[in-house]
């Protein structure tokens, strides 16, 4: 009997130490939306706070309009003013093409001398010459318009996809430059947990691998799938220190988890190896 327990004891022992060495410490990391304006100006609206969640599509963020509309305007006008010129060159063209025909059917019936003809046939030329400088100018001046249209609907920030507001790092007010960030947006799909594996459990992982995350606060563990795994060792982060770790070198390995979960950003994980059925 007494030889039995010990047996049970030592099985217990083994199955604990198993546990303990498949699991590695890791911690959520995040893949971060920063929302920011193609163009400089000055913030005019903020539409979140942070923690405020977002769909996609949701207003976030608008620059004050009034330099960039004063250009656009200006665009428009040269480019109606290009438009009219089109046309004024268009009447010239026709009337240039009609002197030379009219010209031309006197001339071959002997009523209209050779030197009048050449100049109605050069007045013609450089009608037509005109007219298509118009077309270019006002093509040109039609791409800046909206061009610069553009650029006013592009001071107005939306969410590209449903997600929490994580960091406003400026408030209306402030001058926020071109690509400058103005807020950070965290997604579910961009949530990850980097964990760091010992050489050991490296042949027990690859990309694609299933792997189960626990934490604090956690209900159940978590599913996640493996994405990355570093190619080079390295040694215990001083972020997961612990006595016996400090000296082990480990492999970087980044895992998507399946679905939202309470896991945050810098939170401490562990993650165990989905045992083969």
């Amino acid at each position: 009997m007494k030889r039995s327990i010990i047996l049970s004891l030592a099985l217990l022992a083994a199955a604990c130490g198993r546990s303990a060495s498949d699991t590695m410490q890791g911690y959520g990391e995040a893949d971060y939306i920063y929302l920011a304006s193609q163009d400089s100006g000055v913030i005019g609206e903020l539409y979140v706070r942070e923690g405020d969640t977002v769909e996609a599509g949701a207003p976030v963020f608008s620059l004050d309009p009034e330099r960039l509309s004063l250009s656009a305007e200006s665009a428009g006008a040269q480019s109606a003013a290009a438009s009219a010129a089109i046309r004024t060159a268009a009447a010239q063209a026709v009337l240039a093409q009609s002197n030379f025909a009219r010209g031309q059917e006197l001339f071959e019936r002997g009523f209209y001398p050779r030197a009048r003809l050449d100049s109605d046939r050069a007045a013609r030329d450089a009608a037509n010459a005109q007219l298509a400088q118009a077309r270019r100018e006002a093509g040109a001046a039609g791409a800046a318009s909206g061009l610069a249209r553009q650029r006013v609907r592009d001071l107005d920030g939306q969410a590209p996809a449903a997600g929490t507001i994580e960091q406003v790092f400026l408030r209306p007010g402030e001058v926020a430059a071109a690509g400058q960030p103005i807020v950070a947006l965290l997604t579910s799909e961009n949530m990850k947990v980097r964990f760091f594996a010992p050489e050991a459990l490296l042949s027990q992982l690859s990309v694609g691998a299933q792997v189960l995350v626990s934490c604090d606060g956690c209900a159940e563990a978590l599913p996640a799938h493996v994405s990355f795994i570093a190619s080079e060792p390295q040694f215990t982060p001083p972020v997961i220190y612990s006595l016996d770790q400090r000296e082990k070198l480990v492999f970087l390995v980044e895992a998507r988890l399946d679905a939202p979960g309470p896991i945050r950003p810098g939170m401490p994980v562990d993650v165990r190896l989905v045992a083969d059925e």
